[in-house]
């Protein structure tokens, strides 16, 4: 089946949750050492892991898992246009130009000035698409994978193509589908026979969930969203030169970097952070006519129910959670999952871990064959989840039918 145009899989201005998947051209070396030139390029999965950080404080874009492999990486991204409503116009200009300012100086990007917020904030026309961009999948991708290419091709001392193509979207259509997907994300590496436990598994959301529940903290990587006048830019280029101003720059960095918790920058797993709409209208922070939709499929909620919460902690876009179950059972379910790829450590469910299958539909005895051959029932199609949702997907895309619907009803009930 042919992808579908972007438009169709999901649309910046509702809220939806995408799998996404970037290949290296020829299936080249992103990360790890390659067998034929013996180079080590365990380094860059580090770039794209601080890139990403990056973007998840700037963009209206919620980063709920990721892996990171050797030629390929795995994105499961939620698009938030609601906490993008949130922002100011001025607010809203200076995310923009922090990640496209339009200008750069030795392969880095300059610091936004006033001028050039103003400019995007006096001009309705460029906001309007500006805000339609920062909710946008295919902008947020776009953001974390050119400037790797282009570090890549510089350290490999190359010009050309770097990654294989546009990537690969899939969208997840209900809370079954996205705890496979993400679990399916998660255990990639121990699939690859690179580790063999989620805590061995570096460079992937499960081990960074890990290290911060052992309160381990990096350096944060989020952007600085200040700016600087004319005058005060003006001055630094005309008295620094490129080199010294970039070494400034990096100081500066290191100076202003805040120490957070391993995961901090990404989605909260568990969804605790919701309100019904009856209080977000008592709070003030929507009106009472106003539409409101859930953040796993863009569903209209009833009243009574509860919805999203708008809030950001300033390293990512906002602190709403995606799955109805506690890191711990998460962790305790992936541990377990991961560990029946092996023969010698194959078992039964634990039995404090069944309800979260009876709650989704899913047919226990299918579990470990739906994560670990997730491509099997869901790598040609377009979206992933339980049957009757991707029914309804089909639907709506005026379509009759989806891909995986049929093979995947095995591993459903009801």
């Amino acid at each position: 089946m042919p992808r579908l145009p972007r438009a169709e899989q999901f649309h910046a201005s509702e809220v939806g949750i995408a799998h996404c998947v970037q290949r290296c051209v020829r299936r080249a070396y992103l990360a790890g050492v390659d067998s034929v030139s013996g180079k080590n390029y365990e380094f860059r999965r580090e770039w794209i892991r601080r890139r990403m950080e990056l973007l998840a404080s700037v963009f209206g874009i919620d980063i709920l898992t990721y892996a990171i492999l050797s030629n390929h990486m795995h994105l499961v991204i939620r698009n938030r246009p609601d906490v993008v409503n949130s922002w100011s116009d001025r607010e809203l200009a200076i995310r923009w130009l922090r990640v496209f300012p339009g200008r750069r100086i030795d392969e880095q990007l300059a610091e936004p000035m006033t001028s050039d917020v103003d400019i995007i904030v006096n001009n309705k026309e460029r906001l309007a698409i500006v805000k339609l961009r920062m909710s946008d999948p295919s902008w947020f991708m776009r953001a974390l994978c050119e400037p790797i290419a282009r570090m890549a091709n510089q350290h490999d001392e190359c010009t050309g193509r770097f990654w294989e193509g546009r990537f690969k979207a899939q969208k997840i259509t209900d809370e079954a589908g996205l705890l496979a997907c993400s679990m399916y994300v998660d255990l990639n590496p121990i699939r690859a026979a690179m580790a063999e436990t989620p805590e061995e598994s570096v460079h992937t959301s499960a081990f960074d969930r890990i290290r911060s529940i052992q309160a381990i903290q990096i350096d944060s990587a989020a952007a600085d969203l200040s700016v600087i006048t004319n005058k005060e830019a003006g001055r630094r280029i005309r008295n620094t030169p490129i080199k010294e101003l970039k070494a400034q720059r990096t100081a500066m960095k290191k100076q202003s970097r805040r120490k957070i918790l391993s995961d901090a920058w990404l989605c909260p797993l568990t969804i605790d952070e919701r309100m019904t709409i009856e209080q977000r209208e008592g709070s003030g922070l929507g009106g009472r006519n106003r539409p409101v939709k859930d953040a796993v499929a863009g569903v209209r909620l009833q009243r009574g129910e509860p919805v999203a919460s708008a809030i950001g902690s300033g390293v990512r876009c906002s602190d709403k959670g995606f799955l109805s179950m506690k890191i711990e059972e998460y962790l305790k379910l992936l541990d377990w999952t991961g560990r029946q790829g092996r023969i010698d450590k194959r078992g039964k469910i634990p039995s404090d871990l069944q309800p979260i299958f009876s709650r989704l539909g899913i047919d226990s005895s299918m579990w470990c064959d739906l994560v670990w051959n997730f491509k099997r029932y869901f790598g040609g199609g377009n979206s992933a989840g339980k049957p009757d949702s991707l029914a309804k997907d089909a639907s709506n895309r005026n379509r009759k039918w989806s891909r995986g619907q049929r093979i995947s009803s095995e591993c459903f009930v009801g």
